[in-house]
């Protein structure tokens, strides 16, 4: 099986730290060069440092500001002017947990400019290129919300679903340019973000931390969390010579807790 990376660029969005961060190792290690894209330049910075340089990869890192869209499309357009990039991660951190019927329309206007709006910039700024190419990799990293919306995220919920349904157009309209566009779903995986749902459920339920964990646990079939390095290893398949037939799909990287096939 083809999973060689060599010589590809790959940008990694939230790429300093958690599934972003494991993604670029996973993708490194295949050969790739990355580019880490994050807020935080200490943090990208640091991140550098493990990632693999054995066959004489080259990683950079650019500290972005995706709520600032002028300034994410000036450095997407200026880099695909001297850079052909072969592979895009789109991933960001998820909006705050609560009910729908208490999100406000500047949550929910935050949560699409922040996803689907930064997304769609991201993309089309790499699509002439990779049409050049005739070959692409565009992979998103959702949630499971996509197939069945969880409780207590309803801004998640919402954006999430409307990011997959323009990854799914998008993937009909570039499919015949061998370019492919496809969805990571992680459930519960182990990252900052979980830890702050765990923590943020356990004072509204008046519960513990271990409590709430626990009871998340229960409903995952594998019996644990996922770790970042997991839902990186299926990315990493997915921006692969190897998965060049797999294109407009959806795959939940949850340990079988997602109620639906």
């Amino acid at each position: 099986m083809n999973l060689s990376l060599e010589n590809k660029n790959a940008i990694i969005c939230g790429g300093s730290q958690g599934i972003g961060l494991a993604i670029a190792q996973e993708l490194a290690m295949l050969g790739a060069n990355c580019i880490l894209v994050a807020r935080n330049e200490t943090k990208l910075q640091e991140a550098l440092l493990h990632l693999d340089t054995s066959l004489g990869q080259r990683h950079t890192i650019a500290a972005i500001d995706f709520n600032d869209h002028s300034l994410t499309e000036k450095w997407i357009n200026d880099l695909v002017k001297t850079a052909k990039v072969d592979i895009l991660i789109n991933n960001s951190g998820g909006p705050a947990s609560g009910p729908i019927t208490q999100a406000s329309v500047e949550q929910f206007l935050q949560a699409f400019n922040q996803h689907l709006i930064t997304n769609h910039i991201m993309a089309t700024a790499v699509i002439p290129g990779m049409k050049s190419g005739r070959c692409g990799r565009i992979i998103n990293v959702i949630s499971t919300s996509v197939k069945i919306p969880l409780a207590n995220l309803g801004v998640s919920n919402t954006t999430r679903g409307a990011v997959a349904s323009w990854s799914k157009t998008l993937a009909n309209e570039l499919g015949a340019f061998g370019i492919t566009v496809n969805n990571v779903l992680p459930g519960a995986t182990r990252t900052q973000r979980l830890e702050t749902i765990i923590s943020n459920n356990a004072t509204k339920k008046n519960k513990t931390e271990n409590e709430i964990e626990q009871e998340m646990i229960h409903e995952i079939p594998a019996g644990r969390f996922g770790e970042p390095a997991e839902i990186a290893a299926v990315a990493a398949f997915l921006a692969s010579p190897a998965a060049a037939y797999v294109n407009g799909v959806s795959i939940a990287v949850d340990g079988g807790r997602t109620g639906s096939i």
